[in-house]
């Protein structure tokens, strides 16, 4: 029952982390990430992250991540992904809700995709590093479309400033036949990411960006620490 309930917990953690409140001041990240090229504006995911995680510690941990999850929006758990949604309309809210803060942004060129990671701690359960797809919606907001965390013995420690970086413009990737599974890309082509899952309790999580003239991984991740296959 216990290993039930981690896996369950990881299953649901998303941009989880460390941190109670805010670490940055609203101030210091508009002049560390604001003036990206095109429609990038990498603090936009950071002032949605800031705000997601303040929601979760005052209104409650599922009503949060409720309101932020964009329909069809998955979760990447140890036995594979399962859709957000439906999971979270069961879940009551926690005494008291996971902490995370986000460390690095990537994002496209014009803004329609990003990724965050940074630390998630949970109050008496797994703490680790969290990944977080967003995708730009309609109304111009950003809501997580794929999320995921990585126990860690020590959660990653959180740099000075946010990393906020955006991809070439017009430069779109092309990415060679090992990338096609589960393969996701920005409007624009300059951001692309995929999850594989082949059974055995290892995730792989990649993410691709343009870079001087050509496509570059950026973040990948392979993670072993789910049930192994008999």
């Amino acid at each position: 029952m216990k290993r039930f309930l981690i896996s369950i917990a990881l299953l649901a953690v998303t941009a989880c982390a460390g941190q109670q409140g805010p670490r940055y001041a609203e101030g210091v990240i508009d002049r560390a990430l604001a003036g990206a090229p095109g429609m990038a504006q990498p603090s936009d995911i950071v002032t949605t992250e800031l705000a997601f995680a303040r929601l979760a510690q005052e209104k409650g941990q599922w009503t949060a991540f409720r309101e932020y999850a964009a329909d069809g929006a998955l979760f990447f758990g140890p036995t594979g992904v399962s859709e957000a949604k439906p999971w979270l309309e069961k879940q009551p809210d926690p005494a008291q809700a996971v902490a995370w803060d986000a460390h690095q942004i990537w994002m496209s060129c014009d803004g329609s995709l990003a990724v965050s990671t940074g630390a998630f701690d949970e109050p008496g359960g797994p703490k680790g590093r969290f990944y977080t797809v967003w995708q730009r919606q309609q109304d111009r907001s950003y809501k997580f479309v794929f999320d995921f965390g990585v126990p860690m013995e020590q959660p990653p420690i959180a740099p000075d400033l946010i990393q906020g970086n955006v991809a070439r413009c017009g430069v779109p990737l092309e990415l060679g036949l090992d990338a096609t599974e589960n393969l996701q890309r920005s409007s624009d082509g300059t951001l692309a990411w995929s999850w594989t899952y082949p059974g055995d309790g290892t995730r792989r999580f990649t993410v691709w960006s343009s870079r001087n003239g050509r496509e570059a991984v950026v973040a990948e991740v392979l993670d072993t620490t789910g049930p192994q296959a008999e």
